[in-house]
């Protein structure tokens, strides 16, 4: 293991006695910060050729830097590091070790920077990648999404307001509702990345700095599109954690949601879906169960991701600029509310791979509750020349004809039918088919079969 010995502290110039055990304890960020490595280090290289660039460190020195930089990315990245506790954060732990390597000159490493800048420049960076692969695990989601779409676009179901029977629709129109949800997710972390590409690294601590640096230079290095504009703003900004965040807990929202109605459709007064065996547990005394857990914990993380977001709004909320301690908080609200992220959409995607629709029971059910009673009412509106709200008395009137006979709608006679509306002929009768009812919604978005296939291949286009 590469040991730090040189364990004097780098403000130790100024503040002459050691740091409190407790202080250390609770101040260090470096068993969370350590993540940020590659970034750290890759920082560090474009700052130090920059430096070089512009004539402040010699060519001698920059070589002996990277040397040491790559050196030490080695060690880290092969287990062979090892992280002082001591030395605070990843920064500090990174330079110490780079002293040991090259000697005095890796003093140079820090002219002209921060750590407010370097650690928001890492985490950026960090973040950028983060952002990318958080996509690429919801567009795994909507392409498992739309094959199970494309299979049930003639399943039929009852959609539901309040829970109750409120229209027949095609299952996968429901499932391209959660498509819908996925992708506005997509575009919020895109959305995220125009700041996560503003270059805070040569802001220095809080006023920019009097040497000769070039910003674009490192920029263009770090694979960012332009410099930030205010070095004050720059070290106090949060709001791309903020915005990140966000997303997360939008993403999270729309998993625990979709999770509460599989689990409904679950349940045993429902029974619309069967989820397998292996996305399933058993109970501990009771034999019979067969319990949804996975999409209870999906169901459960968005209060953690919640969490996430509210913490970090608060934490600034009453904080001046520019940088204070409380922004070390940041990166753990990130790495977790990421990670939870990740895990959850990649067992939502096993999920969606391990249940199947109880098509039986989900048109049995649609075939309840005077499910088609609105398509009686506008028949009437569009061939019996009555407004909408005299056809709404007409169909109710015929809805409690109906349940007063212990009938389902399409199973009054016409003769019955016209005890409420003379005037009706056989041609009502088609109204009643759901099939015909949900093909008759052919509105921009509506669930008609050709709808449906329409924004399935839409989808299928843009998500290859």
């Amino acid at each position: 293991m590469a040991k730090n010995k040189n364990n004097k502290a780098i403000w130790g110039a100024r503040i002459k006695k050691n740091t409190s055990t407790l202080f250390q304890k609770i101040g260090g960020s470096i068993d969370i910060d350590k993540r940020l490595y590659k970034e750290d280090i890759a920082g560090s290289i474009a700052h130090v050729e920059m430096l070089f660039k512009q004539k402040i460190i010699s060519f001698k020195v920059k070589n002996k830097i990277l040397y040491g930089l790559n050196k030490i990315e080695k060690e880290i990245s092969n287990k062979k590091f090892e992280f002082n506790k001591d030395f605070e954060d990843i920064h500090i732990n990174i330079e110490k070790r780079l002293f040991q390597i090259i000697g005095e000159e890796s003093g140079y490493i820090h002219t002209a920077r921060s750590r407010n800048d370097q650690v928001i420049t890492d985490l950026k960076i960090w973040m950028r990648s983060a952002n990318n692969e958080i996509n690429m695990a919801i567009d795994r989601v909507i392409k498992n999404t739309l094959k199970l779409a494309e299979k049930n676009i003639d399943t039929i179901m009852p959609g539901f307001t309040h829970l109750k029977n409120a229209q027949a629709v095609s299952f996968a129109h429901y499932l391209m509702a959660y498509v819908e949800m996925f992708n506005r997710d997509k575009k919020r972390f895109i959305n995220n990345l125009d700041n996560l590409y503003e270059n805070p690294l040569g802001v220095a601590a809080l006023t920019g700095t009097s040497f000769n640096i070039d910003r674009n230079y490192t920029t263009k290095k770090l694979g960012f599109k332009k410099p930030t504009n205010n070095s004050i703003d720059t070290v106090s900004d949060r709001d791309f954690v903020l915005d990140f965040l966000y997303g997360v807990s939008v993403c999270s929202l729309h998993i625990s949601r979709i999770a509460e109605e599989l689990i409904i459709w679950n349940s045993d007064g429902f029974k619309l879906i069967n989820l397998s065996d292996k996305i399933i547990t058993g109970s501990s005394i009771m034999p019979q169960k067969k319990n949804p857990d996975l999409l209870e914990y999906l169901r459960g993380k968005s209060g953690s991701a919640f969490g996430n977001l509210f913490s970090m709004l608060t934490i600034l909320k009453g904080l001046p600029l520019s940088y204070f301690k409380d922004l070390q908080d940041d990166k753990e609200m990130v790495f977790k509310s990421n990670d939870m992220l990740i895990n959850c959409l990649k067992i939502f995607d096993e999920i969606l791979k391990n249940f199947t629709p109880n098509k039986k029971r989900m048109l049995e059910l649609a075939n309840s509750g005077y499910i088609n009673a609105t398509d009686l009412a506008d028949y009437l509106v569009k061939n019996r020349s009555m407004s909408f709200r005299k056809a709404y008395q007409k169909t109710a009137a015929i809805v409690n004809l109906a349940e007063k006979r212990k009938k389902n709608l399409d199973a009054l006679t016409l003769e019955e039918l016209k005890m409420i509306e003379p005037n009706l002929t056989n041609d009502v009768l088609k109204v009643f088919n759901l099939k015909n009812s949900i093909n008759s919604k052919k509105s921009y978005g509506g669930t008609s079969f050709d709808n449906i296939k329409k924004m399935i291949l839409k989808y299928k286009k843009n998500n290859d």
